[in-house]
């Protein structure tokens, strides 16, 4: 499958081998890491240079570990996910809500509430990317930064279609074009990890267009 070039997709891209409601897939806590040692620390060290000190963060999709650098202070980091017994877990959240983005992808956050927002490993989950990502851009400040991040991991049944058919090369341009469409500016993919110490990883950034 192709990235589609048009506005919209087809409607079979965002369908999944599994069906059932999200929420209680994600019912059981799963208190393990999603990407390992290696990869951790090269998503650490990006958010070192991009995340504003004492800066407010939304960490969205998120579980017991935020990945956060712990020779930095933020004022707030809000949490979203699927799982409250993850998010009371995670030591780096000031505070954390559960909801289900693929039922109700819209954020119960006011206008320009975060300095920067982070989604790590999650997107290959979203059925609304563009409702979500937009929802992101109306919550960051002017110029604030958005880190998406993937590796070549995922619950396969609940990853969308147009995700599983691509490699990472289109994975990174899916995520560009997200973000294209969504509002953001200044859009730039990197290469984290090339996979062969620890789990590749790829991050694809845009911030919060100025006005």
């Amino acid at each position: 499958m192709n990235i589609p070039s048009s506005p919209d997709f087809p409607a079979e891209a965002f369908a999944k081998q599994d069906p059932g409601d999200d929420l209680d897939f994600y019912a059981p806590p799963r208190l393990v890491t999603h990407i390992d040692d290696g990869a951790t620390a090269a998503l650490t060290q990006l958010y070192r240079e991009l995340l504003p000190e004492g800066g407010r963060l939304l960490d969205l999709m998120s579980s017991w570990v935020s990945h956060l650098p712990c020779d930095r202070n933020y004022a707030d980091v809000v949490g979203h996910g699927m799982n409250a017994v993850e998010l009371e877990a995670n030591p780096r959240l000031t505070r954390w809500f559960v909801q289900n983005l693929n039922q109700t992808p819209v954020l119960p956050i006011r206008d320009r509430t975060f300095d920067a927002a982070v989604c790590c490993v999650g997107v290959q989950y979203l059925q609304q990317p563009l409702v979500v990502f937009a929802e992101v851009r109306r919550v960051l400040m002017p110029a604030a930064p958005f880190i998406v991040s993937f590796s070549n991991r995922c619950f396969p049944t609940k990853a969308v279609a147009i995700w599983q058919s691509l490699d990472r090369r289109g994975h990174a341009a899916l995520v560009r074009l997200y973000l294209e469409r969504a509002g953001f500016t200044e859009i730039g993919a990197q290469l984290l990890t090339d996979g062969t110490a620890c789990d590749p990883l790829v991050a694809v950034t845009g911030r919060a267009p100025l006005r």
